[in-house]
């Protein structure tokens, strides 16, 4: 497999080019997987999805006026009604403005996990892939030491470390907390992906053109390496975007996420779990936003993936 450019060009658009009636024009990678995207209607229902949602995080008062931290002891488990079409939790909150509302801190944290492990894997892939040898070594195998440890055990062990049980927490520091502890226990897959992404770049033809000209190892990573290893590490953001969410409602559950008086969906999950027999629509659907959001990432992530995946073509 040869690089014809070093733009975005892989094998799999080079061998879509030709001279015969079959041949189809291509602009590059970027190009080529914006066509595949656009022709799937996976990738059209998940951005509708993801789209809402995102304007739900943004204008949560387009859907409700109602404040999710208003409660009435009175109407405690009331069932749905017109002034509450959800019903009401143990504590009398209205529970479709809490759902609501719960949309932004739950997609804050998938995107800033998503961001911080995107950004620390590749930083960590490339130097491994780009640099080899020892340094290759070292990378790898302080990598294996935080992809050894187990999720849970993981986040129970970093955020009772900084909170004390019973203890107060504002909501930034909750936030960052929880962000910052997905991102330590889930970076080495994105440096994997992105040391093998870079492994393969190193070889190829334009990548030893740049250097036989003099150019730096800064400029061959950023203007080389870089923009030919993006494809893998864009689908597994994309993906790790609706686990992220997923794992966030787990450790709310746990009691060691999310916590009031910070709405989340993982957080109502976990305040509807001691009376879900009473309580059923507590649960129910704040459970439903999570799923549909983790299923439209990770929808959208299967259609990135397949669109972007030369060799799958």
């Amino acid at each position: 497999m040869t690089e014809t450019a070093p733009g975005l060009r892989t094998a799999g658009a080079a061998a879509s080019t030709g001279t015969g009636p079959d041949a189809e024009p291509t602009g590059g990678l970027w190009a080529d997987g914006w066509d595949q995207l656009r022709h799937r209607p996976l990738f059209w229902i998940a951005s509708t999805l993801i789209g809402v949602l995102l304007v739900m995080a943004l204008f949560p008062t387009l859907f409700t006026s109602v404040d999710p931290q208003a409660a009435d002891l009175a109407l405690s488990g009331a069932d749905p009604s017109p002034d509450a079409i959800f019903g009401r939790d143990l504590q009398g909150h209205d529970i479709y403005a809490r759902a609501i509302h719960g949309a932004a801190p739950t997609l804050t944290v998938g995107l800033l996990a998503s961001l911080g492990t995107v950004v620390l894997g590749s930083v960590a892939g490339l130097a491994a892939g780009y640099v080899g040898g020892w340094g290759d070594s070292v990378i790898s195998r302080f990598a294996e030491v935080f992809a050894g440890l187990p999720f849970i055990l993981g986040g129970i062990v970093i955020l009772t470390t900084f909170n004390k049980p019973g203890q107060i927490v504002g909501e930034v520091r909750i936030v960052t907390q929880v962000v910052l502890t997905i991102v330590v226990l889930s970076w080495p897959l994105a440096m994997r992906i992105m040391r093998a992404a870079a492994l393969e770049a190193v070889q190829q033809d334009y990548v030893k053109a740049a250097r036989a000209l003099g150019a730096g190892p800064w400029r061959i990573v950023a203007r080389h390496i870089l923009p030919n290893t993006l494809a893998p590490v864009l689908v597994f953001a994309t993906i790790q975007f609706g686990v992220f969410i997923g794992a966030e409602a787990t450790l709310s559950f746990l009691g060691i996420g999310l916590r009031d008086p910070v709405v989340s969906w993982g957080v109502m999950i976990s305040e509807a779990q001691e009376r879900v027999a009473d309580i059923p629509q507590a649960l129910f659907f704040p459970a439903a936003f999570l799923v549909v959001a983790v299923l439209a990432f990770v929808m959208l992530g299967d259609a990135v993936r397949d669109a972007f995946d030369p060799r799958g073509r």
